[in-house]
């Protein structure tokens, strides 16, 4: 028997705002957790029981971020006036903007394997089923990744010591 849908959010909303986060930036992200979970509560009455809840979700933001990003090629520029800056208080990771800067940075499939890998904490083969492709190439896109990161980012831990 399912879970109450009420507790998938409790159970995973943090994650599926990493992965928004990671995808998006802090800004756009609260809108694609929002879209994520209304789509999963539209479709979860037919989710088989023995579904990867956590992947399920993962996949629909994904999809969410996709969107949103293609959404944002057709909306203009704002000029002149910037929005005040939203507060980060009780946003994970939110004094870490540098690295999730860096992390936007990484060619798309390397930015979705760091993300479903390190954040999520899902399988190489949990990742290569979102991403489509071999089990191998998810691995290397997560090494690849964490090697770019390592070679970009200040401050950044490399084998042997900090770079």
């Amino acid at each position: 028997m399912k879970q109450p849908f009420e507790a998938v959010v409790a159970v995973h909303g943090a994650t599926v705002l990493r992965v928004c986060r990671a995808m998006l930036g802090v800004h756009d992200a609260d809108d694609a957790w929002s879209e994520t979970f209304l789509a999963a509560m539209r479709a979860y009455p037919d989710l088989p029981d023995s579904a990867n809840v956590e992947a399920w979700l993962v996949t629909i933001a994904r999809r969410k971020a996709v969107d949103q990003h293609r959404a944002a090629k057709r909306n203009p520029l704002p000029v002149e006036t910037l929005p005040e800056a939203p507060s980060a208080l009780g946003i994970p990771g939110a004094s870490d903007t540098d690295l999730w800067a860096a992390v936007g940075r990484l060619p798309e499939k390397q930015r979705q394997a760091i993300t479903f890998r390190y954040l999520v904490g899902m399988s190489h083969a949990e990742i290569a089923g979102i991403l489509g492709g071999s089990v191998d190439a998810a691995r290397r896109a997560a090494a690849d990744g964490l090697n770019n990161l390592r070679k970009n980012y200040p401050g950044a831990t490399v084998k042997g010591g900090h770079s």
